[in-house]
């Protein structure tokens, strides 16, 4: 059995595609509360880090630690640093990132992340992936991209296809070529508080401003991520109106297409 970590979710009211976001009526209450009720059926310490003292009323009633911290934050990796310099965790503390717009993220995934950071000592980072089938995924810049080393530790991730199928990609075919298990990162992180510490402290890189991912921070500075395959994503999160329908219909119960 692995020792306790923590969950930390991150939550700001302001969102370009849906202003308050976190308190959207999913299902009979705010998306946020949902969150965190996936964050405690996966472990015991949940907080919320908000940056609005009405997201910090919507789960009032669960048994979640809610702190309000600034508003000046660029990432919800620097929101979580806040918490854990705020609460003085140690530095071998494991911190889970579930991002407060994922209330369909299995409990299971959140535990099994945990464990794959405190199971080895290479790197202070991890974080999940799942294979790609359509080769439609691989083109959409939507979708990131994450190509490992033979242990499994992290060598780029791209919205652009890579790595590029030199014989196929660019031909006419029907799907992907059978050689190659491409993988799409799930952004779901573990890290150790320490990592959290030294990480706010680093300027943003080249790499993480032209491919607009905060993940490239980590390797530019020769980090190590560990990437935990896992058999298939989570669903998705809410981003769009089209995505608040879709996740009000499974937490409802109800057919999305009905």
């Amino acid at each position: 059995m692995m020792a306790g970590f923590k969950i930390v979710i991150p939550a700001r009211h302001g969102s370009t595609r849906l202003p308050g976001k976190p308190l959207l009526p999913v299902a009979g209450k705010p998306m946020i509360a949902h969150v965190c009720e996936r964050a405690l059926e996966a472990g015991d310490e949940v907080f919320l880090a908000t940056d609005d003292e009405r997201i910090r009323e919507a789960v009032a009633d669960l048994p979640v630690q809610a702190l309000l911290t600034r508003p000046d934050h660029a990432s919800g990796t620097e929101r979580i640093a806040e918490v854990a310099d705020a609460l003085g965790w140690p530095d071998d503390a494991i911190v889970v990132n579930l991002q407060g717009d994922e209330p369909l993220m299995r409990p299971a995934l959140i535990r099994e992340l945990a464990a794959a950071l405190a199971g080895q000592t290479a790197a202070r980072v991890a974080t999940l992936a799942a294979p790609i089938g359509e080769v439609a995924e691989v083109f959409d810049p939507n979708a990131v991209k994450v190509v490992t080393d033979a242990q499994g530790y992290a060598l780029y991730f791209s919205r652009a296809p890579i790595p590029w199928h030199r014989a196929s990609f660019g031909q006419a075919g029907p799907g992907l070529p059978e050689d190659f298990p491409w993988l799409r990162h799930i952004g779901i992180y573990a890290y150790s508080a320490g990592f959290l510490r030294d990480y706010v402290r680093w300027p943003a890189s080249r790499l993480e401003a032209v491919e607009a991912l905060e993940q490239l921070r980590i390797l530019w500075r020769g980090e190590r991520i560990r990437v935990l395959p896992v058999d298939e994503a989570p669903e998705a999160g809410i981003d769009t109106e089209a995505d608040w329908r879709r996740v009000e219909a499974v937490l409802a119960g109800r057919n999305p297409a009905g």
